[in-house]
């Protein structure tokens, strides 16, 4: 993998700032209002946004602990899991790493299963998303990947808005890793 640079963290920053800020009265998936909205399926729908993304959390995996695949909730961590797959096909350190996402319910057909792709029971998985707020739809993949009998070692998101995701990490005995804060957005 190419080396990551504060110049490749500054340009998705900038491109998220770009194409995914907008203040604005909004209702969040938490049920929470807010002042600003943040899409960061604008970011991650272009080339430049899912190569840095993928190159970004990919470095942040080369450190801390060692896991076996990348997942997170359908359909939001979707892009974000298959940019860090597309980076790690680059390095030979991380060729052999996995993916796999979450479905809200199981399917009901086919093998039922909640927990699809490269997922195995005993891996050690690292969760990604592109925002959090409350950190509930990531909790919710950490339960169930649990129940399916995965660890979660590591979650990451790109933008942690700041409004208690972290703090509901920590009280499951997992910390929050964000590429960007709160203090990273002009507010």
């Amino acid at each position: 993998m190419a080396q990551v640079t504060p110049a490749d963290r500054q340009a998705l920053l900038n491109l998220i700032l770009d194409v995914s800020f907008e203040r604005k009265e909004v209702t969040l998936a938490s049920g929470k209002t807010s002042n600003f909205y943040l899409d960061l399926r604008q970011t991650l729908m272009r080339p430049k946004g899912i190569s840095l993304a993928g190159r970004l959390v990919l470095d942040r995996l080369q450190s801390g602990p060692t896991i076996d695949a990348v997942g997170g909730m359908a359909v939001g961590a979707v892009p974000l899991v298959s940019a860090v797959l597309a980076a790690a096909a680059n390095d030979p350190a991380n060729v052999g790493l996995l993916g796999f996402f979450v479905r809200k319910e199981a399917k009901k057909h086919g093998m039922g299963k909640q927990v699809e792709g490269g997922f195995k029971p005993g891996q050690s998985v690292a969760l990604v998303e592109d925002t959090t707020t409350t950190g509930g739809s990531t909790l919710d993949a950490l339960d169930l990947v649990e129940a399916a009998g995965g660890k979660v070692a590591r979650v990451i998101c790109l933008v942690d808005r700041g409004e208690g995701a972290q703090e509901a990490f920590a009280k499951r005995g997992v910390e929050l890793e964000a590429l960007f804060h709160r203090e990273d957005l002009p507010i």
